[in-house]
């Protein structure tokens, strides 16, 4: 077996046996092991959890302390890396056969899989006491519910059996603004579930444009995403029947009293907007247009999260 300075590499990295072990102490090593432990915890996807969690904070009635918010969004960000890790150990294997995944830290033989389960162990009961123990207790349920659901209904059961993984396992990805919203009220509200639907709603199109263009990725490796189980087309037509699906759900804050007729309509635009993206892909062929809507769909996520913070806070100054 081949070897570095740096580590003895495993044959197996899916098999838990061999893996990346240091044989040095070289002080370079460091910065590159902290760098790895920040991609177990999936910033990428962290960043939008931090996001959409605050803007559930932001857009709650009532008050809350600057320290207690400010805990309130740590637990929310170290409970998405707590599940970003353990997703990484238990899906090593097929990890290893996808191209945008085989340079993880595990895969790629930098790290023990069983280093990343307990890092993603210890961050989720530091997250989930910390919620409870200084912020209240239905924000602490809701984190926890939010990272049991993401490890054992998403990543463990449905993501390899089923292509409807991304639309039922879509749950844990929408909760964040929920809890952000319970960690100032300590309940759950008709505004709050809103915010939960859009997330929800927004998923499987914007993950269904990925796979579309990553299809061989995830056959390869065995993943029942949409485009491999049931086709391309069937996947097209989806992706526009849930797009159009979030255009009543993103506009219907405007009528709940969350934000003004005046956000609700430029929200509505920016769902025209994405409607738009899911026709093309729905009448083009190739790779293009779902790469364009996949990039859009992040942005249009966002645009609304800004579009109702922006209007809560001329509510609030006027």
């Amino acid at each position: 077996m081949a070897q570095d300075t740096r580590s003895t590499l495993t044959e197996h990295p899916s098999t838990g046996i061999g893996e990346a072990e240091d044989t040095s102490a070289i002080p370079g090593e460091v910065n590159s092991r902290v760098v790895d432990y920040a991609v177990l915890l999936k910033p990428r996807v962290m960043s939008l959890v931090l996001f959409t969690g605050i803007a559930g904070l932001v857009l709650a009635p009532g008050q809350i302390d600057w320290l207690t918010g400010l805990i309130a969004v740590v637990c929310i960000g170290v409970g998405a890396g707590a599940s970003g890790a353990i997703n990484m150990w238990y899906d090593r294997d097929i990890d290893s056969q996808m191209e945008r995944t085989i340079n993880r830290p595990i895969p790629a033989g930098r790290m023990q899989p069983l280093h990343a389960l307990w890092l993603g162990i210890i961050l989720s009961v530091i997250s989930v006491v910390g919620m409870a123990l200084y912020v209240n207790d239905m924000s602490a349920v809701l984190l926890a519910i939010t990272i049991a659901y993401y490890v054992f209904i998403y990543t463990i059961w449905l993501k390899r059996r089923t292509p409807q993984n991304i639309v039922i396992g879509g749950a844990s990805g929408a909760l964040p603004p929920v809890i952000g919203w319970a960690a100032v009220t300590g309940d759950i509200s008709l505004n709050s579930l809103l915010l939960f639907a859009i997330i929800f709603i927004w998923t499987p199109p914007h993950f269904w444009a990925l796979a579309l263009y990553r299809s061989g990725d995830y056959e390869k490796a065995g993943v029942p995403m949409m485009p491999v189980v049931s086709g391309v087309q069937e996947t097209k037509k989806q992706m526009l029947i849930y797009a159009t699906l979030l255009l009543p759900i993103t506009v219907a804050p405007a009528f709940t009293g969350l934000a003004s007729l005046y956000a609700g309509g430029l929200i509505g635009l920016l769902s025209l907007w994405f409607i738009l993206h899911a026709y093309k892909v729905y009448r083009t062929e190739g790779y293009e247009f779902p790469r364009r809507m996949f990039r859009f769909s992040i942005l249009y996520l966002f645009l609304i999260f800004v579009t109702l913070l922006a209007d809560h806070g001329i509510k609030a100054f006027i």
